[in-house]
Formats: C-alpha cells, sequence, structure tokens
C-alpha cells in the first residue's frame, strides 16, 4: 500500500508543493481514494489536483522554508533576493495598464453578448443559435470566466496580485515584465503560483518570467464572488478618482 510520504515525496518533486501530512492523510482516508493497490504515481496526480483547488492554508506546510519571511513588508529594505521556492495562491488581480472606464466598458460588452473583432464590434451569440449552448461554449473556451474573447483585454497588463503564502501572510506583486497566463481571463482566484528566487523591494514583489511558475487552480468559493464584483469594485474606484 502506498504510504503517505511516498505521495508527498511525489508532490514536492514534481511540482515543488510541500503538503502538509494532516492534508494528505485526510485526503488518502477519503472514500473516493481509500483503496488499494492505486499507483502513488496516480494518487499523486489527483492529490495535486485537490490541492490546486484548495486553500494552501490548509494544505501545504508552513514551515519557514516554503513561506515568505516574516519582514517581507519592511519598507526600509530596498531590494533582496528571497531564496527556494515559495508557493502563493492568488487573492485578486487587478490590470494597472488599461484605464478603469475601458476595463468597465469591456465587462459592459460581455454583459450585452458582444466581442471586439478589431475594431468591430460582433454578437457573440448567433443568430438562431441556443443562446444556453454558445454560453456554454465560451466557458469551455475560458476556465476563468467563460468570456476571454469578450473582455476586449489583451491581457498585457502589467498586473499588480495580492498574494498569500501557507501563513497566511499577505503581500502585493507586481509584473515586471509579461508573464504568459497572468491576466484577468485566465488566472483564476485561488490559482496558485510558485516563487522561485524573487526579488523584493519595499516590501513589495517583483514578478517576472523567471521567478514565476504558474500552477493553475482555482477557489471557487473565491473566484465567483470575485467576479461578480469586479464592475462594482471599478465603479466605485472611478467614483474615487473623480471626487479627488
Amino acid at each position: 500500500m502506498t504510504s503517505p510520504d511516498q505521495i508527498a515525496a511525489q508532490i514536492l518533486s514534481t511540482k515543488s508543493l510541500p503538503v502538509s501530512q494532516t492534508w494528505l492523510n485526510a485526503f488518502l482516508s477519503s472514500s473516493s481514494t481509500a483503496q488499494r493497490n492505486i499507483p502513488a504515481s496516480a494518487l499523486a496526480k489527483s492529490a495535486i489536483f485537490r490541492l490546486l483547488a484548495s486553500d494552501i492554508r490548509e494544505s501545504l506546510s508552513k514551515h519557514r522554508s516554503y513561506v515568505l519571511p516574516v519582514d517581507i513588508h519592511n519598507p526600509a529594505v530596498q531590494e533582496r533576493r528571497l531564496q527556494g521556492s515559495i508557493p502563493v495562491q492568488v487573492l485578486d488581480i487587478e490590470d494597472i495598464g488599461t484605464s478603469l472606464w475601458s476595463q468597465i466598458e469591456a465587462i459592459e460588452r460581455v454583459e450585452r453578448g458582444e466581442a471586439i473583432r478589431g475594431r468591430e464590434i460582433v454578437r457573440t451569440i448567433a443568430i438562431g443559435e441556443d443562446p444556453e449552448a454558445s454560453e456554454n461554449n465560451r466557458a469551455n473556451n475560458n476556465p476563468a470566466n467563460g468570456a476571454a474573447s469578450a473582455s476586449g483585454n489583451s491581457g498585457y497588463g502589467p498586473h499588480r496580485l495580492i498574494l498569500q503564502d501557507a501563513a497566511g501572510t499577505m503581500v502585493m506583486g507586481i509584473e515586471m515584465q509579461r508573464i504568459d497566463g497572468i491576466a484577468l481571463e485566465k488566472l483564476a482566484i485561488g490559482a496558485k503560483l510558485l516563487l522561485r528566487n524573487p526579488s523584493v523591494a519595499r516590501g513589495m514583489l517583483l514578478l517576472s518570467p523567471e521567478s514565476v511558475t504558474l500552477l493553475g487552480g482555482k477557489i471557487e468559493a473565491l473566484d465567483k464572488p470575485w467576479r461578480e464584483g469586479r464592475k462594482a469594485r471599478l465603479l466605485e474606484k472611478t467614483a474615487g478618482v473623480e471626487r479627488e
């Protein structure tokens, strides 16, 4: 019978995720996995799928080797480089390279069922097409929000993210160079990133393709309300700008 240590070692070697023994034991004892003679590789793949949909504060180790330093927010530290691999989850993502009104208009195009094609606005639901089937097709093409092509946002940012480690420490990260996969249409709330020797300046993570590996995943309980409330948050920000 496969031991928890074997599964944990395989997850760490393949994804650099230091799984919590408590979480792993609960996973292995669940009804869906409590079977004999299942290969360690198959169990590890199943566990990774569950990990990517979990809250890492519950599923990953809080050992200091795998979490952000407690003084990461110190603004007196001009710049430093963290050592090792640190898994984090996305709590918020913001496109700081696109105007607020452009983002609001993009959301409203999605609400109307329209998309941008070049300079032309087209309907995303064809005449005579089943609206439910059309919506399903858009969702299949876009796991994050079902409307990548209709968003009008190319995803080039740069983006500002709020990230959280297994110990619950939250930090802001800025996309210094374009990172494939980091976009409002692609990156779900709760998605897992692996930071590899990232730089920190004045308490802020500097994100680059060399320091970030996207692992994927989503926490449904966080992602759905975040997307449903995004337009209201943008409108609130525009109101604040106008008052200033």
